[in-house]
């Protein structure tokens, strides 16, 4: 198993690597700069501020700095809020992303495991094919959609719930945002659910544990449900990958005071360090969730470990 942990974690660095070069010459290969929006900023002073943020050095030793820095866990000064550095608008940004996503993937694990683990032991019933069609529905609607969809029904129309802001963190601010980050997520995990239910379900050991007499609730959750979840389990690091992307929209439609914000704002204003710390942040989020994964599938099927 350390050895599996140790291959595991090493193929992430190389990623991260390539993601941070192609964040940093992409986002500085888009027209425009961070001091453009200034109103009758005389050269010199331009010049002086591009100096002092190290802006004027070749791209490739802007690059080399930047690693540098980033090696000291040092994201740099934000150039737009200039009181700021930008790891301190990830500190004050990140709880509230936090909140919203963890609530969102829970949602979507309990609704989508057991909308799908339903679903298989009702097989081409009425009720399956509702929860197929709820879940195709989920899945051609995307969240920037259904987001104004649920504020003009739910919160204009019938005035059950807030129609934006955070307040607080008040469980009636956080309703709306974590249902349109969860239903995507819902409708996936209860398809992938039910076609591996099906799968293991039709096995020769559960016909055996069938023929033995026992019940259908003990089939289910000690020897169909364990590895009925293992394709559920992979699909997590690309689910989490879709929240924390998501969430960059839904926090920017309901005002959430959370990391997407600061992107957004970042990269209108082409705030280099801002947007290339939350996309490192975000980046090295997305692979820790994904290695995790990969521990939890080589627990749940030894196996794995002795891949190459």
């Amino acid at each position: 198993m350390l050895r599996f942990t140790i291959q595991r974690l090493l193929t992430g660095i190389p990623t991260l690597l390539v993601l941070i070069a192609a964040a940093f010459f992409l986002i500085r290969a888009a027209p425009g700069g961070p001091f453009d929006r200034e109103r009758d900023l005389p050269p010199e002073i331009e010049a002086n501020l591009r100096q002092a943020y190290h802006l004027d050095e070749p791209l490739v030793r802007q690059f080399g700095r930047y690693l540098g820095n980033l090696a000291r866990g040092d994201f740099g000064p934000s150039l737009q809020y200039r009181d700021f550095s930008v790891t301190e608008l990830i500190r004050a940004g990140f709880p509230v992303s936090l909140r919203i996503g963890a609530l969102a993937m829970l949602l979507a694990l309990l609704a989508g495991v057991s909308a799908g683990a339903w679903a298989a032991l009702r097989q081409n019933a009425a009720s399956d094919h509702l929860v197929m069609a709820a879940a195709m529905t989920g899945i051609s609607i995307p969240n920037f959609v259904m987001a104004p969809l649920l504020v003009l029904v739910v919160a204009v129309g019938l005035g059950w719930l807030p129609a934006g802001g955070y307040g607080g963190g008040a469980w009636r601010h956080l309703v709306l945002p974590v249902i349109t980050l969860a239903l995507p997520q819902v409708a996936y995990l209860a398809r992938l659910t039910r076609a591996s239910m099906i799968e293991v379900l039709s096995s020769p050991y559960i016909r055996t544990a069938r023929a033995q007499g026992l019940s259908p609730g003990r089939i289910l959750l000690q020897h169909a449900l364990r590895p009925a979840l293992l394709p559920v389990v992979s699909y997590l690091g690309p689910a989490i990958a879709a929240l924390i992307t998501g969430s960059v929209v839904i926090e920017q439609i309901f005002g959430l005071p959370g990391i997407g914000r600061f992107f957004v704002t970042g990269a209108l204003n082409r705030d280099y360090t801002l947007v290339m710390g939350v996309v490192v942040f975000y980046g090295t989020l997305i692979l820790l969730c994904n290695f995790l994964v990969d521990l939890v599938y080589g627990l749940l099927d030894p196996r794995i470990r002795h891949l190459p």
